[in-house]
């Protein structure tokens, strides 16, 4: 069993969170520059064994896509390209930046380290991962 690869996709900078190997526990891994999330994700794929990428979905409240998904609807169609062993699946991300914020917060995480987007990117990250397998627990 590979881990489960989360993507929260930004137009500069782009979250990332994993799973472990039994698929249990959801835990940031980085922020990567959007530019080279392409490039980071092959070298990662190469040292890691990764059976599901996970892309989050921007969804307005209305359901419909929101102006992001013009670039992660494309970049799902590469990675299913190039890794045609790994499913590539969408989760809805609504709410994962406020969500990240409040975990933030919650955590006792300092007004400095609040406004470090690049760790908002990767707690939004992990919480999609997180909610992503706590749905596929349910059986869907």
């Amino acid at each position: 069993m590979g881990r489960i690869l989360a993507i929260d996709y930004g137009t500069k900078r782009t979250g990332i969170a994993v799973s472990d190997l039994l698929q249990i526990i959801a835990g940031g891994l980085e922020t990567v520059a959007t530019k080279d999330l392409e490039r980071w994700l092959a070298n990662y794929f190469a040292r890691e064994e990764v059976d599901t990428i996970v892309l989050g979905k921007p969804t307005r409240m209305d359901g419909t896509p929101s102006d992001t998904w013009r670039f992660i609807e494309p970049l799902a169609e590469r990675l299913r390209r190039a890794y045609p062993d790994k499913k590539v699946v969408f989760y809805d991300e609504r709410f994962t930046s406020v969500i990240a914020h409040r975990a933030m917060l919650d955590s006792g995480i300092g007004k400095m380290a609040r406004r470090d987007k690049a760790l908002v990117d990767k707690i939004s990250a992990t919480i999609i991962l997180q909610g992503y397998m706590e749905w596929l627990k349910k059986g869907f």
